[in-house]
């Protein structure tokens, strides 16, 4: 059984969608470290579908963003999430070495 549906027979899952909508801001770390299959692919595709032009999402991720389409997988969800996502962003990469291994070298 997965979580969506475990949720969904206890009647959380809308409730749960629900209350992540309405923070004001979520954070994805680390987004794409982890396969994303399919249970995972539908509440992604939930909660950015109810948090669009309401409230703020920002996802850190070292994946290039020209690699999330493969990355979400299904082309037909991933073009739903990547067009909510993508084209009402503000993206910022940064450049340069990792911060841990600066602080590594210098220990």
């Amino acid at each position: 059984m997965t979580l969506q549906s475990w949720l969904n027979s206890k009647g959380t899952y809308h409730k749960l969608i629900k209350r992540i909508q309405r923070a004001e801001l979520l954070i994805l770390d680390d987004f794409g470290l982890v396969s994303i299959d399919q249970p995972a692919r539908n509440v992604l595709l939930d909660v950015i579908e109810e948090r669009y032009d309401k409230s703020s999402t920002i996802i850190a991720t070292q994946i290039p963003v020209s690699k999330w389409h493969g990355l979400i997988g299904e082309n037909t969800i991933a073009d739903a999430i990547l067009d909510r996502i993508v084209f009402s962003s503000h993206r910022i990469e940064l450049e340069g070495d990792s911060l841990r291994k600066k602080k590594q070298l210098s220990s």
